[in-house]
């Protein structure tokens, strides 16, 4: 079956440094988009970065922007979020979310990782 398990969340002190990893199996990974997203207390679901089937084309957030990357490994079928330079904002569960854009789209969801960053 399709499985999304996310890891690499955590604590940390602003300024710091995370990388999430996402390992996914059950379904044509090269075949989809990928894109991290992020739910903090309150708040929306909101889009954080993006990364196209081939891994050439990557798209971001305003507030990811520069301190985000997202990459993918289709040999592995994985894909990461290298996370710097954090502050408290970005305190949120993270989702990876894997997306084929067909009529209608087609969703899969991992279970989230918390990240917090406090001091």
């Amino acid at each position: 079956q399709v499985q999304l398990v996310e890891s690499g969340g955590g604590w940390v002190q602003p300024g710091g440094s995370l990388r999430l990893s996402c390992a996914a199996s059950g379904f044509t990974f090269s075949s989809y988009v990928m894109n991290w997203y992020r739910q903090a207390p309150g708040k929306e679901r909101e889009l954080v970065a993006t990364i196209t089937s081939t891994g050439r084309v990557t798209n971001y957030a305003a507030s990811a922007k520069g301190r985000f990357t997202i990459s993918r490994n289709n040999a592995k079928n994985t894909v990461d979020l290298q996370m710097n330079s954090l502050k408290p904002d970005d305190t949120a569960v993270y989702y990876c979310n894997a997306a084929l854009y067909v009529v209608p789209r087609r969703d899969y969801w991992g279970q989230g990782t918390q990240v917090t960053v406090s001091s």
